[in-house]
C-alpha cells in the first residue's frame, strides 16, 4: 500500500513561488494562467502487513506532526492499494 499526501499553502497565506511561477508561464505566453499554487508531495509506501486503519491513523499523525506547517499549510491524503 502506498500513501499520497500533497501539502499546501492554506488560500489565504501569499504565495511568492506560485506568483513567480504565473509571471514566468504569463510571459511565455501562457495569458490565460491567472494563478498558481505551489506546493509538496511525498509518497510513502508502507509495510503490506499494515492494516488500513493503523495505515490511515499514522499517515494522518505524519501530515499533520511532521510533514505540515499547521498555521500556514493544509494537506491532503491519497491512498493506493
Amino acid at each position: 500500500m502506498k500513501a499520497r499526501v500533497y501539502v499546501s499553502l492554506k488560500s489565504t497565506v501569499l504565495d511568492p513561488q506560485g506568483q513567480t511561477i504565473r509571471a514566468a508561464l504569463n510571459s511565455h505566453g501562457y495569458r490565460d494562467i491567472s494563478d498558481v499554487r505551489q506546493g509538496k508531495y511525498f509518497e510513502i509506501a508502507l509495510d503490506p502487513a499494515t492494516t488500513r486503519e493503523k495505515a490511515h491513523q499514522d499517515i494522518d499523525t505524519i501530515a499533520r506532526d511532521v510533514l505540515t506547517n499547521p498555521v500556514i499549510e493544509e494537506f491532503r491524503i491519497e491512498f493506493l492499494d
